[in-house]
């Protein structure tokens, strides 16, 4: 009570902060006259010395109000738009590294070129992130207009560029693109071999467009790159033959965490199906331990069949099973399940079976965007999720202030007993809003429910429009013409289109449509007039009719999707109207709701038709999706703690990395290596005090002589009166460094450090990429770590430090085992191994309703004379090591180093019959 009396008095904190901008605008507002009065090469040298007053030790913050009165002039001149006070000041939230919560239609695209110039001025780069490639397009040819006016240089990274195209978009001062492709960029500017090669620069500020969808909705989507596993389609297509036989005592489903398994009895059934189908040993039974994959395989068409739904959770589309974003909408190209999810999903719908992958790197966007020392964002809608932005991005958000009191008026929900009944009261609404003239936009959550609204409509003889993921490419079309009067338009969800709905339709977007093949400029101009006096009388019979009327055909499991429909109408203080249909059919109401609902409802007296319209309904299911969305972030955050602990990991590989990249002599690194090495074998052999006849001198001799080659004496040393540990190490020590000077010297010390340097980040990235597997297995079941009353998160940090010291000296020992046995028998230096190709990217899904571990699937990248990508076929590189050839000579089947290079798919040139790279070209 007193916390709402105070706000009353004095305000919110959001309010007071945004009052506290009003200065500033006022300071901006002042500057007007006198930049009207310059010339435009004047206005453009204000660049200039806005970046000399940063030299001499002005800030950024020293030149905002400057610099935000230089870019609202430019943007009246080149693109007839002047920026409102309102974005003035959401543009500084956006320069303070906040999130700006302004509302559709308000313009966050010009707002964002105010903090986008000013933070361009330092020279270090600004990356704006989009959703999707045709904003990121759009935006940096649109606002582009203002940066080029004023000086600036702007790039865009889209899909198919090259490496160099790429370098050239990231060396601009404003650089465009989606948040897939600078995510793929960072992982492969760290697999490059060379510096040079590198697209990105050090990061330094980034403006998050639909900062929500970015940041919260694709939180879980980890980005990975990575190569084709071993094939096992036919067993998925087994395995998905058998689930159609269970009954529905063979399995449990909880809807609300959103998992499936196999009771005792089906899992009596599944092993019974696989024993008669050959695929189980009959005296096995399916959890032994040489089964682990056969229950994988049948737990994931388990999952495939009974979670997840056609047209609701993917489409088939071109032979293939497309992932439909729940947030959004729209297909996910590219993107698939992970853990052979998507193969049963292929399964499932008898298309080809893609191969599975295995990571060579990944990250998640939460730890990518964290990269950033300055990170800021905008979107519609963020309120609702402030607490996760604070906490996971340590990012406030701020309401701004919409330039026009919005007049949209939104009614409470009205809540059927059923689905046939609340589809009827939607059919009827729309029917009386077409009559009257007023546009109407219905929102689904699936493209299921939007078709079958769409079947229903057609039998009305309604007109309409649909928009959903089977229609991606109309989407701009069919939202910019959806405020005409009359029009109806379902779509599934509304989250990040970028295309406003206007009253009357979109003038630009008819002219582009209709006079495309209009050459004669007289003509045009006729025409377009004739457009904008239509659209204009258009506009004010749909503002007669009532505006945007949005219908919600029930409710999201999060409040934030839901605002995002109900704010496209009512933009720019249009008015408008929005009313959510519910029915206790809903998957919200029946999975969150009480079973004793409708008896209670029938005891009330609710009839055939009626539905309950109150407030208190509207508060009772926002106290629902609230707890859903807590769960949501919890979830989120529990994974996030244990991407942390990879994510520190990645970090210091990528750092030492970068360090190996720009030292042409690693030498020394080398001998350090070589060294400890040395060092632990002759621990492990003669402990602490131990005597003599304890020491293991037979495994110290073995160990010497597989990792470097050398015979040496050690069992006569150890018969030595008075030797020690400490003498044996010295010897094996100087014997090792003489090894290595000899072949320096026999081939040179410039080719040596070539092939040291060489050899070292192949097996750096070879282990990094095996440790990226070994995490993903600790975390699968560490789980099960709680049942012994232990933490297993703290399990997990102390298991993974393990394994990462141990991947260290697995490193050590390789990179000392390899250079100890290679030849070099090349003229010109070996070459770098090659980096990915683009057709190892993917972007692997995790569906953000499960609550599974997140455990990506991976990739072997070998790095071999032929620099393919291949499967693995053994165990850490052998003992002799890459061999580099000098000149040709005539091939003998029994000395591998005169084959020259052979295609990895011929034939192997030793008579075996089998292809090279499955006999003596795999990296075993």
């Amino acid at each position: 009570m007193f916390a709402a009396v105070a706000r009353r008095l004095f305000g919110s904190a959001n309010d007071r902060l945004v009052k506290t901008l009003d200065k500033p605008v006022a300071r901006i507002n002042a500057l007007e006259p006198e930049l009207i009065k310059l010339s435009d090469d004047e206005l453009r040298d204000r660049t200039r010395q806005f970046k000399e007053r940063l030299e001499k030790g002005e800030t950024l913050d020293d030149l905002m109000v400057e610099a935000f009165a230089t870019v609202r002039e430019a943007a009246k001149r080149v693109l007839g738009q002047r920026h409102f006070d309102v974005q003035l000041k959401g543009g500084m939230i956006l320069h303070q590294g906040k999130i700006a919560e302004m509302k559709t239609g308000e313009g966050k695209t010009l707002v964002a070129t105010l903090p986008v110039y000013l933070n361009a001025l330092s020279g270090k780069g600004v990356h704006v992130v989009t959703v999707n490639d045709y904003l990121a397009r759009r935006d940096s040819e649109w606002m582009g207009q203002v940066y080029r006016f004023l000086g600036l240089t702007v790039g865009v990274i889209v899909h198919d560029l090259t490496d160099e195209e790429r370098r050239v978009a990231y060396a601009c001062d404003v650089t465009y693109g989606t948040n897939n492709e600078f995510g793929f960029d960072y992982l492969r500017d760290n697999m490059k071999y060379r510096r040079e090669q590198m697209a990105q620069r050090e990061y330094n500020y980034a403006i998050v467009d639909e900062v929500d969808s970015i940041l919260i909705d694709e939180a879980r989507t980890p980005l990975i790159i990575s190569g084709p596993a071993e094939d096992s389609s036919e067993l998925y297509r087994a395995c998905d033959a058998l689930i159609p036989l269970l009954e529905p005592e063979h399995y449990e489903k909880d809807e609300k965490q959103r998992t499936v398994s196999f009771t005792e009895a089906g899992t009596e059934r599944i092993e019974q199906l696989m024993k008669e189908k050959g695929l189980l040993d009959t005296d096995s039974n399916l959890y032994a331990l040489q089964n682990v994959s056969l229950v994988h395989h049948a737990t994931q068409a388990l999952r495939a069949h009974k979670l997840f739904t056609r047209d609701v959770d993917y489409i088939v589309k071109d032979d293939q099973v497309i992932i439909i974003d729940e947030f959004t909408g729209r297909m996910m190209t590219g993107r698939r399940y992970s853990e052979g999810l998507h193969q049963a999903l292929e399964a499932k719908e008898n298309v080809e079976i893609q191969r599975e992958n295995q990571t060579l790197a990944s990250i998640t966007f939460q730890n990518l965007f964290r990269l950033y020392p300055k990170l800021s964002g905008m979107t519609g809608t963020a309120m609702t999720e402030a607490p996760e932005f604070g906490e996971i991005y340590g990012l406030e958000v701020v309401e701004v202030p919409t330039n026009v009191p919005v007049a949209r008026k939104d009614n409470d929900d009205e809540v059927y007993r059923t689905a046939r009944e609340k589809t009827k009261a939607i059919v009827e609404l729309i029917e009386d809003c077409r009559k009257r003239g007023q546009p109407v936009l219905v929102g689904t959550v699936s493209i299921e429910k939007s078709e079958a609204l769409s079947t229903i409509l057609k039998d009305h003889k309604v007109p309409h429009n649909v928009l959903n993921a089977r229609y991606h490419e109309q989407e701009a079309t069919i939202i910019s013409q959806a405020g005409r009067p009359g029009a109806i338009t379902i779509a599934t969800n509304m989250a990040g289109r970028g295309t406003d709905i206007q009253l009357g339709g979109n003038v630009e977007m008819r002219v582009r449509l209709e006079l495309a093949d209009v050459t004669d400029e007289a003509e045009r101009e006729a025409r377009r007039k004739a457009i904008e006096e239509e659209v204009l009388a258009a506009r004010e019979a749909v503002k007669k009719a009532g505006g945007l009327y949005v219908v919600g055909t029930e409710r999201h499991e999060s409040r934030r999707i839901d605002n995002q429909l109900r704010g496209r109408s009512g933009r720019q203080g249009d008015p408008g109207g929005s009313k959510f249909f519910l029915s206790l059919d809903d998957d919200l109401m029946r999975i969150f709701g009480t079973n004793r609902m409708d008896g209670m409802l029938q005891k009330l007296g609710l009839q055939e038709g009626e539905a309950i319209v109150h407030r208190w309904i509207n508060k009772a299911l926002e106290r629902a999706q609230q707890k859903v969305e807590a769960r949501n972030f919890e979830i989120r955050k529990n994974l996030l703690r244990y991407d942390d602990v990879m994510n520190a990991q990645r970090k210091e590989v990528y750092r030492e990395r970068l360090e190996l990249m720009g030292q042409e002599d690693l030498s020394e690194m080398v001998g350090n290596m070589r060294h400890t090495v040395v060092d632990g074998f002759v621990t492990r052999a003669i402990p602490e005090n131990a005597y003599p006849e304890q020491w293991d001198v037979a495994a110290l001799k073995d160990n010497v002589k597989r990792v470097f080659g050398l015979e040496l004496p050690i069992e006569e040393w150890a018969k030595e009166e008075g030797i020690a540990d400490d003498e044996i190490r010295q010897r094996l020590t100087a014997a090792v460094d003489r090894q290595m000077a000899e072949k320096a010297a026999n081939y040179g010390p410039d080719i040596m450090r070539q092939v040291e340097k060489s050899v070292l980040m192949q097996v750096y990235d070879q282990s990094w990429k095996e440790h990226l597997l070994h995490l993903d297995h600790l975390r699968q079941g560490i789980g099960l770590r709680a049942y012994g009353q232990k933490d297993p998160l703290n399990e997990y940090k102390s298991e993974a430090f393990n394994l990462f010291e141990s991947m260290l000296g697995h490193m050590r020992e390789t990179v000392t085992q390899v250079l100890a046995h290679v030849q070099v028998r090349l003229e010109e230096p070996p070459p770098l191994p090659m980096e990915p190709t683009p057709e190892q990217l993917h972007t692997i899904h995790e569906d953000p309703a499960l609550a599974a571990a997140m455990a990506d699937d991976g990739a072997v990248f070998r790095q071999g004379e032929a620099m393919e990508p291949v499967e693995r076929t053994g165990p850490a590189p052998s003992s002799s090591g890459p061999v580099v050839r000098r000149g040709a000579r005539q091939a003998d089947p029994n000395d591998p180093s005169t084959w020259g290079r052979v295609s990895r798919n011929a034939p192997c040139p030793c008579g075996s019959g089998r292809k090279y790279k499955r006999c003596h070209g795999q990296y075993s």
